[in-house]
């Protein structure tokens, strides 16, 4: 799983982990990933394997993905929880703004690498962690370069996740992968520390602690009531409806194909019939 060494994500593979799952992690920082790594494995009793990468870079999620399938024989979750606010517009090594890469290239691109290991896992799961956001994609200014404007720049890259999961989980129909959002709350993390202080500090008054959230996304990765579930989205266990723009099949295609392009993917799945 993606974005395991702080907040939600680490509190989700240490519980995953305590379920007896062999996890994987993905850490951008070496150190704190090895120190992620002893605290779980410590804690847990079970096998954690780390994967260094960084989730910006086309060419770090392109090893990621053969990495996975090199150390594990079969892959029954892939969670995406990794996600990045930035204040102010950068860049990727790559060119791509900072938030669309990371946000929504990363997770697409991972999944449609480790897609054909998945579908021969089955049933397998894939969960991505977003929030329901009501931002229309601007298909014109994908990269905020004519017009930047964080939170919306951040709330556009939720979408688009919102997006990438439903349609993944129309082209993943009949292969007995499973593919779902999951709202994780608001939870006491560092992802909106370049916020402004009066969005910070209300976000982390009306804030859970990141355990309670993993707690409640546990069960979709692993219960089987939620078996055979797709193209749904969750909070705190129950379903609950998506903005209906994220449900716009022609939308969720467009951004199929323009992330395709953008991730110089050669393979990407055509809707399932």
């Amino acid at each position: 799983m993606t974005g395991s060494t702080a907040g939600i994500g680490r509190a989700l593979a240490a519980a995953l982990a305590g379920a007896g799952v062999t996890v994987g992690i993905v850490a951008r920082d070496a150190g704190r990933g090895e120190a992620t790594q002893r605290k779980i494995a410590a804690t847990a009793g079970t096998e954690v394997r780390l994967f260094v990468a960084d989730l910006s870079r086309e060419a770090d999620v392109r090893q990621l993905g053969a990495e996975v399938i090199d150390v594990f024989p079969r892959l029954d979750i892939l969670v995406h929880s990794a996600a990045v606010f930035a204040q102010r517009r950068t860049v990727t090594s790559d060119g791509m703004e900072t938030m669309f890469a990371t946000n929504q290239l990363a997770p697409f691109l991972l999944t449609n690498l480790l897609r054909d290991h998945l579908i021969a896992s089955a049933p397998a799961r894939v969960l991505i962690l977003t929030a329901p956001s009501t931002i229309r994609l601007n298909f014109d200014d994908l990269q905020g370069e004519g017009r930047f404007r964080a939170l919306n720049a951040f709330g556009a890259s939720k979408a688009a996740e919102l997006l990438f999961t439903f349609e993944l989980s129309r082209r993943l129909a009949g292969t007995g992968v499973s593919a779902n959002a999951v709202h994780p709350g608001l939870a006491r993390t560092n992802l909106m520390r370049q916020a402004p202080a009066p969005l910070r500090w209300a976000t982390w008054l009306l804030s859970a602690p990141p355990e309670r959230a993993a707690a409640a996304i546990l069960p979709l990765a692993l219960a089987p009531d939620y078996a055979g579930l797709t193209g749904r989205f969750f909070k705190g266990g129950r379903e609950i409806e998506p903005p209906p723009y994220t449900r716009d099949p022609e939308i969720a295609r467009r951004l199929w194909r323009v992330s395709t392009e953008l991730t110089h993917l050669t393979e990407a799945p055509e809707v399932a019939s």
